[in-house]
C-alpha cells in the first residue's frame, strides 16, 4: 500500500493553518478541492459545506501530531483511533493502467473512494494512510516543525530519525537564527569579559585608573 501518497494527505490538510502566524488557507471549495491532488473524481464531490467538515478534521488531524511531537504516544494512538471509528475506510485491489513485462496489472492496494462526501473520503484516506505510517515507523516518527513559528506538521522518513523541520527553507533559517544567536552571546561575552577586566585595574586614592606602566 502506498503509506507516503496516503499519509502525506495528513500533512497537506494539517498545514493549511498556521496557528502561529495566524494564516488559513483553507478559505475556500476550490482550496479543499484543491487537497486532493490527482483524484478529481474524489474533489468533485467536493461543496461549499465541506469548507467546514475539513476545518474541522484538520484540528483533530493536528491534535495527533501534537500529542506526537509531545511525547504522549498513547494519546496520539487514541486521537488517530477515533478518526479511523468515524471514518473507516473501504480498501480494494487495484491495477491502474501499469502492467508488467507480461502484461498483466501490477496489483496492489487502494483505498476505494467513500461514497458519502468529500470530508468523509478525506479524512478516512488521511487516518488510514497516519495510521500505517505511525505503526510502520512509530510515533516518533511524526512532527512539528521546530522553525518557529512555523509548526508546520512532517513525517519523519530520515534513516536516523532526525528530521526536525518541515522543509529545508525552515531548516536554513533555523540555522541562521542559532548562527546569529551564538554571534551576539560570543559578543555580550567578550563585551564583558573586557569591563571586568577594565574594573580590575588597581586605582588611586582618587578613583583613577593607573596606568599599567609603573612610574621611576
Amino acid at each position: 500500500m502506498e503509506l507516503a501518497y496516503y499519509s502525506d494527505y495528513a500533512v497537506r490538510l494539517v498545514n493549511t493553518e498556521e496557528p502561529a502566524r495566524g494564516k488559513d488557507t483553507l478559505t475556500s471549495v476550490e482550496a479543499v478541492r484543491d487537497l486532493f491532488g490527482g483524484n478529481q473524481s474524489a474533489a468533485r464531490r467536493a461543496t461549499d459545506a465541506d469548507v467546514t467538515r475539513f476545518r474541522s478534521v484538520r484540528s483533530r488531524l493536528r491534535s495527533v501530531f501534537e500529542a506526537a511531537d509531545g511525547g504522549d504516544e498513547t494519546l496520539a494512538v487514541d486521537l488517530l483511533n477515533s478518526l479511523l471509528l468515524e471514518f473507516p475506510v473501504s480498501p480494494q485491489i487495484s491495477g491502474h493502467d501499469f502492467r508488467d513485462d507480461d502484461g498483466r496489472p501490477l496489483w496492489h492496494m487502494h483505498l476505494a473512494d467513500h461514497p458519502s462526501n468529500a470530508t468523509a473520503g478525506y479524512a478516512a484516506i488521511a487516518a488510514m494512510g497516519l495510521a500505517f505510517h505511525l505503526t510502520e515507523y512509530g510515533v516518533d516518527r511524526l512532527g512539528l516543525c521546530e522553525a518557529s513559528p512555523c509548526r508546520n506538521a512532517y513525517l519523519d522518513t530520515s534513516t536516523n530519525r532526525s528530521r526536525r523541520y518541515c522543509s529545508d527553507r525552515c531548516a536554513t533559517r533555523a540555522n541562521v537564527a542559532a548562527y546569529r544567536a551564538r554571534k551576539r552571546l560570543e559578543a555580550d561575552r567578550t563585551e564583558n569579559t573586557g569591563r571586568a577586566d577594565d574594573s580590575a585595574q588597581p586605582t588611586t586614592a582618587s578613583g583613577e585608573r593607573r596606568s599599567g606602566v609603573r612610574g621611576r
